[in-house]
């Protein structure tokens, strides 16, 4: 495969290659600290249980300059879902060797382009070598939870639903700091009026996509809008969704890193000037 970021991968039906000539087998993305006792506390319609349903479902994962935590989320990741590609979108840090010794398929872009282009990449893969039904997103700063994520698939599974979004309001607890909450409230209430979809999070990097539903998506907005522009797309495509309460850890790590006020002015910018349908 040649991505659009230059990076080759070839992929036979039991190994992966990377481009730096690495190889890892598929059984070696089961971790070994799955547990099998799993499926026996949670199960779902049509006679999935978890260990069967995480294994038809891929995580995505944008990676810049996260080597300081994303092995750890990458394992904990891995515990209970398997199949991991990690886009390293252009990383100055050795993200991608951590990365890929936690377990993760690691693509490579040789410049940072963007979480949006780095999406799309990752989606990109997924479905032209794996035959995956549900891919995740999912952030590498360990802000989101795998049980949220192992939850959000459950429920696609059990709910036949197209895609499932996250939301970190919709429980009424506020977990962000005052202004970060009202910047990403009033997206929220902007993303319904444009798309008539009854959001309250509409810049939650935690998705769960169905596998035709990402099929669809073409995204172009490589920076911040890209949240919006996916909100957009699944928005046009009329298929059943729904939105599921998650919890963002919000670390010390994470806090760190911030974000500033100008990221949401962008923010609200971007989605009142975009258009209804991208």
């Amino acid at each position: 495969m040649c991505c659009a970021d230059g990076a080759v991968i070839v992929r036979s039906s039991a190994h992966v290659w990377h481009n730096d000539g690495m190889h890892q087998s598929a059984d070696e993305h089961h971790s070994e600290h799955d547990s099998p006792d799993q499926a026996t506390e949670h199960t779902v319609p049509h006679g999935r249980g978890v260990a069967e349903l995480t294994d038809i479902a891929w995580i995505v994962m944008p990676l810049y300059n996260e080597g300081a935590v994303v092995a750890d989320v990458i394992r904990r990741l891995r515990q209970t879902f398997p199949h991991v590609v990690a886009v390293n979108d252009g990383s100055t840090d050795d993200s991608a060797a951590t990365a890929r010794a936690a377990g993760a398929v690691v693509v490579d872009h040789p410049l940072n382009l963007g979480q949006g282009a780095a999406l799309q990449t990752g989606i990109t893969w997924v479905l032209t070598y794996t035959d995956a039904k549900y891919l995740v997103t999912f952030d590498a700063d360990g802000q989101h939870r795998p049980e949220d994520a192992l939850r959000m698939v459950e429920r696609a599974e059990k709910e036949d639903l197209a895609f499932v979004l996250g939301s970190r309001f919709l429980n009424g607890k506020a977990q962000a700091g005052a202004v970060k909450h009202a910047v990403l409230a009033t997206a929220a209430r902007v993303t319904r009026v444009k798309t008539g979809m009854r959001l309250t999070d509409s810049h939650n990097g935690l998705r769960v996509l169905r596998r035709d539903a990402a099929a669809r998506l073409h995204i172009t907005q490589n920076r911040m809008a890209h949240a919006g522009q996916i909100i957009n797309q699944l928005a046009a495509m009329n298929l059943p969704w729904a939105e599921e309460a998650v919890t963002i850890d919000y670390t010390e790590y994470s806090k760190a890193k911030g974000q500033s006020l100008l990221n949401g002015v962008n923010i609200l910018t971007e989605e009142f000037f975009a258009p209804k349908h991208e």
